[in-house]
């Protein structure tokens, strides 16, 4: 039976949004905090802080796309009058803990508890600072009497983040040493230290304008915890068939512990279930596919680029993805396509995908296809993260080698049987279509870097919002404000999206063609090529323009109400 976290927080009164509420109809500290239970079941409620798996899977930045686009996409974020992810409540009950363990007398079970605890103020302050930078530090719960720490104005991030690595650093040297999927354990702490070291110190080193120090220290702990962990924790990636290993390592209905190092558990027996099945498959959710520029980035299976061979721009899509990196065909359907258990081939359904690349990872068997009723393990930590931050820091420390990709992307790759990246090649020979992306990588490491990001962009889509936090600590916004695209059609016509002879899509203007088994679209209503009826690529949200202001949306504002009731808190940059 699968291991579920309860959280606990409503049945012992822990669900206050205020820094001072104190839950004392719920429980005392005098009568509580007495044995190691009852410290288990206080930091359970810990584990609701934890992504849901719609926070997991539901990714709609650039690499997925949908017909909608979110408000940091179009630029029409506002300063909100409250809320804005200006809440308080989980550091209160996580302080509040803390001031209460020692009362149980068993100190060893205190410093794994209080590890717990700290990992997740860790966590906590994590997200604060990536949302709004400078951020107030509370230590200890503050009273309703306490009126300076609750109008003290924001700590400066600095402060802030080496406080951070100081509660990781306790819960490392704390927490339990073995592997437990879906309990906190010290590799997690090491994951989220290698997670977090890896995107201050990029944040600090792209964004000048924030006079950040010690850039390379913080590298330099994405590394040190990367390299433990890689020594000593026993994970590995996990490895099958080249042909269906990346995709089962996200479809299995049990996380598969040997890469995954914490999952959110799901059950049909405990009822226990999500929603991305029919989030795939449906047009209920924005249609989500691959965004045209990702599907680009899949190398060929021989290693070689994809955007080096003339004429690319115009391939159509069962020409466009032979023979490309395995991970493509087990992340959206290609020819050949078969649903777990059946038989029958599928194509991509344009009713369920704005692009025409119709996504398959963490897709699961049929019988799960219900609205809300899928129960495949959603992956909040895993290995190949790991290893993606440890190449990446290198990178960006300019201390790469061979051996240090031969330890890192090699694996990822041999998973799915592609060749390992070469840095003297990469790096004498950057790819072009990468280097376009990105605008703000200059330097000798360059290519090697750019084929690092490829590679964590492709291995990780989908998976806890990676991209968008990608995009802000690289400071690379105006990916944003691209164009949206999908599948090349050179107009009208009839099209076999498979190859194996028979009409799967028709296209068509003025009456409505009659195709058995074929899906019909519309041009300019249902399906909009980028030249009419002159073809080009899908295009995605046309109509709606996008922007991004580089002095202003790498960070959200405060809300109103918030600096009303403390008026020592500043506002962002340029947010009024």
């Amino acid at each position: 039976m699968k291991k579920i976290i309860c959280c606990l927080a409503v049945a012992l009164g822990l669900t206050a949004c205020d820094l001072n509420l104190v839950p004392q109809d719920a429980i005392s500290p005098e009568t509580f905090f007495k044995t190691e239970n009852d410290l288990l079941l206080y930091t359970n409620s810990f584990y609701s802080a934890l992504p849901s798996a719609e926070d997991v899977y539901n990714e709609d930045v650039d690499n997925v796309v949908k017909t909608s686009l979110r408000d940091e996409l179009q630029g029409t974020r506002v300063v909100p009058t409250s809320g804005g992810g200006w809440s308080w409540g989980t550091l209160r009950n996580i302080n509040y803990f803390l001031a209460n363990s020692g009362k149980c007398p068993d100190t060893k079970a205190v410093a794994k508890y209080n590890g717990l605890a700290r990992f997740f103020r860790a966590y906590f302050y994590f997200g604060m600072v990536k949302r709004f930078g400078d951020v107030p530090w509370y230590s200890h719960v503050i009273e309703v009497t306490d009126q300076d720490m609750l109008t003290k104005a924001r700590d400066p991030r600095t402060m802030v983040m080496d406080s951070v690595m100081a509660d990781l650093n306790y819960a490392i040297a704390n927490l339990d040493g073995s592997r437990q999927v879906s309990t906190i354990t010290k590799w997690t702490a090491l994951a989220l230290k290698s997670r977090l070291a890896l995107y201050e110190g990029t944040f600090r080193k792209y964004h000048p304008e924030f006079s950040l120090p010690n850039a390379d220290k913080f590298l330099d702990e994405s590394i040190a915890a990367s390299e433990e962990l890689m020594k000593s924790s026993g994970y590995t990636i996990y490895k099958a068939t080249p042909s269906t290993a990346y995709q089962r390592l996200f479809s299995s209905d049990n996380a598969i512990a040997e890469e995954v190092i914490l999952a959110r558990d799901f059950s049909d027996e405990l009822q226990v279930y999500h929603n991305l099945n029919y989030y795939t498959m449906t047009a209920s959710y924005g249609r989500p596919g691959l965004e045209k520029k990702l599907v680009n980035s899949y190398l060929m299976a021989d290693g070689s680029r994809f955007t080096d061979i003339k004429g690319y721009e115009t391939m159509q899509f069962a020409e466009e993805v032979k023979n490309r990196d395995p991970r493509l065909s087990q992340t959206i359907r290609t020819p050949g396509y078969t649903r777990i258990g059946e038989n029958a081939q599928l194509v991509p359904e344009f009713g369920a995908t704005v692009t025409g690349y119709q996504l398959i990872k963490f897709v699961s068997a049929p019988k799960w296809d219900t609205f809300n009723k899928d129960i495949t393990d959603m992956p909040i930590f895993r290995y190949a993260e790991v290893l993606l931050n440890f190449a990446e820091a290198k990178a960006e420390r300019g201390t790469l080698t061979q051996a240090d990709l031969d330890r890192s992307i090699k694996p990822i790759r041999d998973r799915v049987g592609m060749p390992n990246i070469n840095l003297a090649a990469a790096n004498a020979n950057p790819d072009p279509y990468q280097a376009q992306l990105y605008t703000q990588l200059r330097g000798a490491n360059s290519g090697v870097i750019l084929e690092i990001r490829r590679e964590r962009r492709i291995e990780l889509v989908m998976e806890n919002f990676f991209r968008w936090d990608d995009i802000i600590r690289w400071k690379e916004g105006q990916l944003l404000t691209k164009q949206f695209k999908g599948m090349y059609f050179p107009g009208p016509g009839n099209y076999d999206l498979d190859g194996n002879g028979k009409v799967d899509l028709v296209i068509y203007e003025g009456t409505k063609p009659t195709v058995p088994g074929a899906q019909i679209l519309k041009l300019g209503s249902e399906i909009v090529l980028e030249n009419g009826n002159k073809g080009g690529n899908i295009v995605v949200n046309g109509h709606i323009a996008k922007k991004f202001n580089e002095a202003r949306d790498y960070l959200y504002p405060i809300p109103r109400q918030e600096r009303l009731l403390n008026p020592n808190l500043t506002q962002n940059p340029n947010w009024e």
